[in-house]
């Protein structure tokens, strides 16, 4: 089973610390490596650039990627699965205009001309808008084509919009929002493997921002304890061998923890102890 991951840029350290979180810890991935081996036999990692990955996976070069939404719909394979939003990478694909234009609208464009890395998602994008467009592919400095006079307005990728505010261009339309996603060929989505990868990258993400909490609680504060703690479902509540207190276990989100901490005293509980969570299989 090959996971295809970018090789370089800002989604490559992320994807390789999420594997490595989820417990596939990679072996021998030296830099500018094809391929790494990892701590799973079955499992290795092929690394590639971001945008070349949705093709990797639906030729069969690999049978997982891992790359931006806004990759995949670009590629726009017909036989790709998306498994899980990896909740890194977060951006927006837009429509931009010059400052000083008369472009307020997306309609305001027809007729027009368009710069843009991302031909085939714009070209969907105006078409469903019923707008009629000449599209120019660009391979960089995308934002500069309006003040040359070779288009009109644009489609880009932005983070926090500075990069337009700069050079003089402002929003008109958002086009796609985008993160990075797992994703599988069709064919080999519902493999054990494929699930077996799915659900360990789940796992870290269920994990985030959670704590676990462990305490000794009387029994007759017991249903108290129980009313405070805001956790998942209900605690765990375990004898303690020679006492009378239980110990109550209980996942609470992060924000929580400093305001139940204070209520778990005032009820009665002691020897409260806080950890992180590592993965999370729910």
């Amino acid at each position: 089973m090959r996971i295809a991951v970018p090789n370089k840029g800002r989604l490559h350290d992320p994807a390789e610390d999420l594997l490595e979180r989820a417990g596939l810890h990679i072996v021998d991935g030296a830099d500018r490596q094809l391929y790494a081996d990892t701590v799973d036999p079955d499992v290795t990692v092929l690394y590639a650039r971001a945008a070349d990955i949705p093709e990797y996976v639906a030729d069969g070069a690999a049978d997982v990627g891992i790359t931006g939404l806004d990759q995949v719909r670009e590629a726009d394979p017909e036989n790709l699965e998306e498994l899980l939003d990896l909740e890194f990478g977060s951006c927006r694909l837009v429509l931009a205009a010059p400052e000083d234009s008369e472009i307020q609208t997306v309609y305001d464009l027809d007729g027009g001309r368009i710069a843009t890395e991302f031909p085939n998602v714009t070209q969907h994008y105006f078409a469903e808008l019923d707008v009629d467009v000449d599209i120019t592919e660009v391979s960089g400095a995308t934002e500069l084509t309006p003040h040359v006079d070779i288009a009109d307005g644009i489609v880009d990728i932005t983070s926090t919009g500075t990069t337009l505010r700069m050079n003089r261009l402002e929003i008109v339309d958002e086009v796609l929002q985008s993160s990075v996603r797992l994703f599988a060929r069709a064919d080999v989505a519902d493999d054990e493997k494929v699930q077996q990868i799915q659900t360990a990258l789940q796992s870290v993400l269920s994990a985030e921002g959670k704590r676990y909490l462990m305490m000794n609680v009387p029994q007759d504060a017991l249903d108290e304890v129980k009313a405070v703690l805001p956790g998942m479902g209900g605690p765990t509540v375990m004898d303690i061998a020679g006492r009378e207190d239980v110990a109550v276990h209980a996942v609470v989100d992060d924000s929580d923890v400093f305001e139940t901490i204070n209520d778990l005293k005032q009820v009665g509980a002691s020897d409260v102890l806080v950890t992180e969570i590592e993965r999370l299989v729910e």
